[in-house]
């Protein structure tokens, strides 16, 4: 029975990561496609510095085939299995927390203010 609950632990690992190589991939395809700059972790500093639009497309592509190999190879994800959609969904809504808030500090997505600098003025209505 223990190597039953291993199988059935690693699946939704699988699911998991699947899904947040999954939506790790949007924000690089779409930087890069669109020809603009974005942080990778092969910039200097690695997740700060921006890197080429030809890089973020090629790493958002590596993210697909990652996502894809964890979903269709490793825990043949099934839209059925409401297990696989939870943990799927729980990977892509947990990369998206972390990037929002790695990213927003980096592109003013953030509304606090970095250390040192002065608070953003309010819109008036």
């Amino acid at each position: 029975m223990n190597a039953l609950h291993g199988l059935i632990a690693a699946h939704g690992l699988a699911c998991f990561f699947g899904g947040a190589f999954l939506c790790n991939a949007i924000p690089h395809m779409v930087a890069g496609v669109m020809g603009e700059p974005f942080q990778t972790p092969f910039a200097k500093p690695s997740g700060v510095g921006l890197s080429s639009a030809t890089v973020n497309v090629t790493w958002g592509f590596a993210n697909l085939v990652i996502a894809y190999v964890l979903l269709a190879c490793v825990s043949e994800f099934s839209l059925n299995a409401g297990g696989d959609v939870i943990a799927a969904g729980l990977g892509i809504f947990a990369m998206a927390l972390f990037a929002a808030r790695t990213f927003g500090r980096l592109h003013g997505g953030d509304l606090k203010p970095a250390r040192g600098t002065a608070q953003p003025e309010q819109e008036r209505a």
